[in-house]
């Protein structure tokens, strides 16, 4: 009897196996393709040469003066029309923050482990995916450089930014309209500043020659 009974429980053990084993597949599958590296990404999807769209961006010394009211500052008032990039330009521990709001072209190129993003006049910017960390010398601050990290979110490239001055600034990157147009939601936050600039720059695809 304790032979026929084992018996049924080794049958039983076997088809609970069998039955389960489409399951445990799947599951391997799945933790497979989830824990694949970002080559499945397009990752040059971003290169290629942008322009301003002023249309669909938001006016960036509107936002910059949004700030400037909620830390306390008056601004004063533009009876003849205000002159265009009215707050641009300052030190140059934060001309980073100029390119990014202001700067009406933009051209990314993937050079890996970073992109290089070139924007008005030249100025070139590394932006770097292999998760190094920014090194700063506290003994030769003169030295410091403006640094810029990425990784991806979905299809998000998510930048985090920081300039010399000892702010920051967040960016997210992200195609729309079939990849003819790239959004950047931003968040600035100067060193100098007690409220963030937050800013949202539409770009629109420059068409190969």
């Amino acid at each position: 009897m304790m032979h026929h009974t084992f018996k049924h429980k080794h049958q039983d053990d076997r088809a609970n196996l069998s039955r389960g084993r489409p399951l445990f597949l799947f599951l391997a599958l799945l933790a497979v393709i989830l824990a694949l590296p970002l080559q499945a990404q397009n990752l040059t999807a971003f290169s290629g040469d942008w322009v301003i769209n002023p249309d669909l961006s938001d006016n960036t010394d509107k936002q910059v003066e949004q700030a400037l009211r909620a830390m306390g500052q008056k601004i004063d008032r533009c009876w003849f029309g205000c002159e265009e990039d009215r707050y641009r330009g300052g030190p140059a521990e934060q001309e980073l923050y100029d390119h990014l709001s202001y700067d009406k072209t933009l051209h990314i190129t993937l050079e890996e482990p970073e992109y290089v993003f070139t924007y008005d006049d030249g100025f070139r910017r590394s932006v770097y995916t292999d998760g190094r960390s920014q090194s700063v010398s506290l003994t030769g601050l003169e030295e410091v450089e403006d640094f810029s990290m990425a990784h991806w979110e979905g299809n998000q490239l998510l930048v985090e930014a920081r300039p010399r001055d000892g702010g920051f600034a967040n960016e997210t990157y992200s195609l729309t309209d079939n990849g003819t147009r790239l959004r950047v939601e931003m968040y600035i936050h100067p060193g100098s500043f007690t409220e963030p600039v937050t800013l949202t720059r539409v770009y629109d695809r420059k068409p190969a020659p």
